[in-house]
């Protein structure tokens, strides 16, 4: 994978304590700044923004490999290695899983590592990790 400019996504949370929480010290995303209504944290090299909102989080999903997965989500492509620690870190928190981590696509040129987490507002992320980082874009 070529070397990109980090992307920015702001997002609702109900709360910034429990956002702090989630994002800063289980996921470990080193906190910058923040107001009383928000809070920037680096995530994996992109600037994330949780914000305080009333809103709901979407309940949309599709089907992806016999997986129910919610459509409005984000993410990370890790190495395995990173995968199987936030997997495990995760597991270990009792995080609430959409999707359980295991790997899909088994044999095509998709085949990843994967799994999907509610944070505390119920915003949903993807974690996932190929064998072959380069076979991200593959058909």
């Amino acid at each position: 994978m070529s070397e990109r400019p980090p992307f920015h996504l702001a997002f609702p949370v109900h709360d910034l304590a429990e956002a702090r929480h989630f994002y800063g010290e289980l996921l470990e995303c080193p906190e910058g700044r923040s107001s009383d209504k928000w809070v920037d944290f680096n995530f994996y090299g992109h600037q994330i923004v949780a914000h305080v909102s009333d809103e709901a989080a979407s309940k949309a999903s599709s089907r992806v490999d016999g997986d129910n997965v919610p459509v409005r989500h984000f993410g990370v492509v890790l190495q395995m290695s990173e995968w199987r620690a936030i997997a495990q870190r995760l597991e270990d928190a009792g995080a609430r899983f959409i999707v359980e981590p295991h790997v899909r696509f088994v044999g095509e040129a998709g085949e990843q590592a994967t799994l999907f987490v509610l944070d505390p507002s119920g915003n949903a992320l993807e974690f996932k990790a190929f064998g072959n980082p380069d076979r991200l874009f593959e058909k």
